[in-house]
């Protein structure tokens, strides 16, 4: 049986999606449409969750850009812009949002409040939707835009998380979309074993591509993440079956189903390694510069960009 529900905890407000007994996740909109757990059921009164969030609304407020975005949506750039600066349509823009380094970081709706504009519950799901209006666009990013995120839990401890981008202003407009969950199974990511489909990935110049795509198979066929430092965007392989990616340890597997609008994975292993983010990309970071999948959506126009995720017992 599936159920939404309300609660208040730690300062947040909370949406909970749950099939009762066996997961539930739990969103809060206010926070970037934050991911804020997803709980698996062991036994009736044992669970425990894959996602590393923030323990109160504090934290949130005060380093949510400091220890790593958890689980907000990135729009409308993933990652990073060089120089917070790019150019489209014969125009230079100069990016506001956090700067770090003197580079534009993940967009600007990861703070924002999103409405909450759709429930929908059956035998078979919970989903809930999410919208926020980009409707007063400042002189770095002079585009009006809608960004709506649904949340869809189903049997199977599957979750579905959908974007849709809807151009709202007068003109052509770019975006990129991500976003960034951080995972953890109860062990240090030292333990965990990794895979992904994909043998390319992209050389980095200060956490930006270079145009260069290098061979690197470490991970395709799965192996112990050990002692490995990873912070790199990967080009999956569409022509591999599902799932793009695996993470398991003894007991658990989290398995990711991207769909063909998130064609790149982006790995990041904070330095206290309690957690992994893997994060699926519509576009590489600086795509406003490079160009590299880059989304140009025209007045009216929409896109989606969808993945899934299941966890499962071994």
């Amino acid at each position: 049986m599936f159920f939404i529900r309300e609660e208040q905890k730690n300062g947040f407000d909370i949406i909970v999606l749950e099939n009762k007994e066996k997961c539930s996740v739990e969103v809060v909109p206010d926070c970037g449409a934050m991911l804020h757990a997803m709980k698996i059921f062991k036994n009736d009164k044992n669970c425990f969750d894959i996602i590393d969030s923030y323990p109160d609304k504090a934290t949130f407020d005060n380093e949510a850009e400091d220890t790593g975005f958890k689980g907000l949506k990135l729009s409308p750039f993933p990652c990073r812009v060089r120089n917070a600066t790019y150019g489209f349509e014969g125009t230079n823009y100069h990016l506001q949002g956090f700067i770090k380094n003197g580079d534009a970081m993940h967009g600007f709706l990861y703070n924002k409040s999103f409405a909450v504009v759709g429930r929908t519950v059956t035998d078979t799901k919970a989903m809930v939707s999410l919208e926020y209006d980009h409707a007063t666009p400042d002189s770095g990013y002079p585009f009006s835009y809608r960004c709506k995120v649904a949340y869809t839990l189903e049997e199977g401890n599957l979750l579905t998380v959908s974007t849709t981008i809807l151009n709202t202003g007068s003109g052509n407009m770019p975006v990129a979309d991500g976003w960034h969950p951080y995972f953890t199974l109860g062990d240090k990511v030292d333990h965990l074993r990794l895979q992904f489909r994909s043998d390319k990935m992209l050389e980095f110049d200060n956490l930006v591509p270079t145009g260069k795509v290098l061979q690197n198979v470490t991970f395709k066929g799965g192996t112990l993440i050990g002692t490995a430092e990873i912070d790199n965007s990967f080009i999956l392989d569409a022509d591999e079956p599902q799932p793009m990616c695996t993470l398991q340890n003894k007991e658990w597997r989290l398995e990711f189903y991207p769909d063909k609008s998130y064609p790149y994975l982006q790995i990041y292993i904070p330095p206290h390694r309690n957690s992994i983010a893997i994060e699926n990309l519509s576009a590489p970071p600086d795509a406003f510069n490079n160009k590299m999948s880059l989304t140009i959506l025209p007045a009216g126009g929409q896109a989606v960009f969808t993945t899934k995720f299941a966890v499962k017992k071994i």
